[in-house]
């Protein structure tokens, strides 16, 4: 018999969660509908994400598994999850002990027609992620590898949650994703004091708790079921399918994703209402739920729909619908004879004089709607003007780029990534081992068994293993680096325009560092100190945001900003061993702040060469006139060294690799 201490506590229930409506919602849509491609949902922690996603598992219909009704399950994909782990392999066991290849399904296989939840999806591996949203979207999982052809059906619900302060998703991911929601706590005191009550009821007593909320939560499940069997019989008319297409182009998104996605999402909202028409309604909330994340082409673009944007694309999109109804009307009806009496006065016209607005005219922005130049006065401000020399506001980026690879040499074996040659789970053989390694080096496994085939006695017919035999492969990746920026940001930076430049070359490769999955940091060097903007992290839009409030002018304490990243990177180095660090220094190498300033510079370098640290300096120096005091540093720091010119992967193809 079970005790009290042993029995299951009881999942909080879904009718029970206060407030997260569009979350909620977005949920039992997919739950209606798996087809849409699951939700994304982006919040700050303890905003009850991961509680409204388990408890979405209890809504959903039984499901029938080789004769038996079993409830749907959630199935938890963790970060560090393997490939093998998620969608299958071959079981090596049966194979070395019956002699047969078979297949070990994964956590998608056990996932199907039920919900499978990755937390921190931004953290997990982009190909795993690419594998989660092509099943999601397929229904199925196809496997070719290990000599193992294998496919079986993988319906579920597929649920990734995410905090934005710890690093973004790429566009290209964002867009596999069916709808998207933002959430965040309330900032109604009622509401947060409802949050709270119920929270502590269902600590105190969990069963009592549940049953309070027991008939709710089935007629929820008993609608989705309604509105599961309905969902085939509601009709999209064309006059909706042309608003959806309409308002897809009014966003200008890429592709034909979001079409297909807002139709199913509009059609399942009509079914969970209980309609049978898909209606002007349902498109609009759809478009709530999948367009938002669809506009950001740009990790620094920000995220979430302008309602005003929305309210004016619908209209356009209803204008349009109604013209092509009325033009299918009149198609089907024999036209008139004219009557010149008949005519309006905008009708008495020539075929010509409605050129001008098809041609672009004013009220289209043509020729003749030319505005002022938008070249205007460049910023006074400046040496005697209204802000002080020695504190200016940062300038405005310079035209970005396309960086070239900046990458730290030798193989390393951090976080999965774009940057540096690291050893992985994912990625080219190299070679194999006796160790575990990642996934079977078959061709060495069956040399190092054909060696004694003759004392198992094997004298024709099936291979002989031993778990001896075994070798594991080697694979060489990418590994994602801590890339700690230090920019000059001195008097002598903020000269000629210089500062625009350099700023605009920061956020490229930040930009660029957001691609290759990386984290970042930010010291600027400018008065009498090194500042760190901003600490180690996975967002690089708060990097750029950073940037564009830095203050600018002074003395260039170089050897304070070196010293800084040193100490920024040797503690990062306690909490993720395996990342390796690079310094990444914008500079003309001119260091003030003091007779022996160069000098202390040069010391401060060799102790952040000394501590191992990979480091490259971008020469900022311009004219005709050089010093290459910058090019010096970079000798002392044992490290790579660029011009500024030089960092565009247009101009400059390949690799700039740091210091051995």
């Amino acid at each position: 018999m079970r005790s009290e201490e042993d029995r299951p506590v009881a999942g909080f229930p879904f009718s029970a969660v206060v407030g997260q409506d569009q979350l909620r919602l977005a949920l039992i849509l997919c739950a209606v509908h798996p087809g849409i491609g699951g939700v994304l949902v982006r919040g700050e922690k303890g905003t009850a994400k991961s509680t409204v996603v388990r408890a979405l598992t209890a809504l959903l219909p039984a499901v029938d598994d080789a004769g038996t009704t079993r409830p749907a399950r959630l199935v938890e994909l963790p970060v560090g999850a393997t490939e093998d782990r998620v969608i299958g392999s071959i079981d090596l066991e049966k194979v070395l002990r019956d002699g047969e290849r078979a297949f070990q399904p994964g956590l998608l296989a056990a996932a199907h027609q039920g919900v499978l939840y990755v937390d921190e999806v931004n953290l997990l591996h982009d190909h795993l992620v690419d594998v989660l949203l092509d099943a999601a979207a397929m229904g199925r999982v196809h496997i070719e590898r290990d000599g193992i052809s294998h496919s079986h059906p993988a319906k579920f619900v597929l649920v990734g949650t995410m905090n934005p302060e710890e690093g973004e998703l790429r566009p290209q991911l964002l867009d596999r994703f069916g709808l998207a929601v933002d959430v965040a706590a309330s900032r109604d005191v009622d509401v947060r004091m409802e949050v709270v009550r119920r929270r502590l009821d269902y600590e105190r007593d969990p069963e009592a708790f549940v049953a309070r909320y027991e008939s709710a939560d089935e007629e929820l499940a008993a609608e989705i079921l309604t509105a599961r069997e309905k969902l085939d019989s509601v009709e999209l008319s064309n006059r909706e399918l042309r608003r959806i297409a309409s308002l897809c182009a009014s966003f200008d998104v890429d592709g034909m994703r979001a079409d297909l996605v807002l139709a199913r999402t509009a059609t399942a909202h009509a079914a969970w209402r209980g309609d049978s028409e898909v209606t002007a309604e349902d498109v609009r909330v759809a478009a709530e739920l999948t367009l938002p994340h669809r506009r950001r082409r740009d990790p620094f673009d920000e995220p979430g729909l302008d309602q005003q944007q929305l309210d004016d694309a619908l209209e356009q999109a209803d204008q349009d619908a109604q013209s092509q109804v009325e033009d299918d009307a009149r198609d089907g009806e024999p036209e008139p004879p004219e009557n010149p009496e008949d005519r309006g006065p905008d009708e008495d016209r020539g075929p010509d004089e409605d050129r001008g607005q098809e041609d672009g005219g004013p009220e289209d922005g043509g020729p003749d709607d030319e505005g002022p130049d938008d070249d205007g006065p460049e910023d006074p401000d400046g040496p005697g003007g209204g802000v002080r020399a020695t504190d200016r506001p940062s300038a405005s980026p310079a035209g970005e780029f396309k960086a070239k690879l900046l990458e730290v040499p030798g193989v390393g074996e951090g976080a999965p990534g774009r940057r540096s040659r690291s050893m992985s789970s994912r990625g080219r053989v190299v070679r194999s081992t006796r160790e575990r390694g990642h996934g079977l080096h078959l061709t060495s496994t069956v040399v190092a068994a054909a060696e004694s085939q003759v004392a198992r006695g094997r004298t024709a017919g099936r291979l002989r293993l031993a778990p001896a035999d075994l070798r594991g492969a080697i694979r060489e990746g990418r590994e994602g680096n801590l890339i700690v920026f230090v920019v000059d940001a001195s008097g002598s930076m903020a000269a000629r325009d210089r500062l625009s430049a350099v700023t605009g070359a920061v956020v490229s490769l930040l930009r660029d560092a957001y691609q290759r999955r990386d984290k970042v940091a930010v010291i600027t060097v400018r008065g009498r100190e090194a500042e760190l903007v901003l600490p180690p992290t996975s967002s690089v839009d708060i990097a750029v945001r950073r940037l564009q409030s830095m203050r600018t002018g002074g003395k260039s304490p170089l050897a304070e900003g070196f010293l800084r990243a040193r100490e920024v990177v040797l503690r990062e180095r306690l909490r993720d061993p395996q990342r390796r660090a690079l310094v990444v220094t914008l500079t003309d190498g001119r260091a003030t702040g003091g007779k022996d300033a160069l000098h202390r510079a040069r010391v401060a370098a060799h102790l952040l060469a000394d501590a191992s640290v990979a480091s490259i300096v971008v020469d900022c120096e311009t004219g005709l006139v050089r010093l290459g005091l910058a090019a010096e540093l970079a000798r002392e720091l044992r490290g790579g060294y660029v011009r500024l010119a030089e960092l565009s992967a247009q101009q400059v193809a390949g690799v700039v690799r740091a210091a051995a």
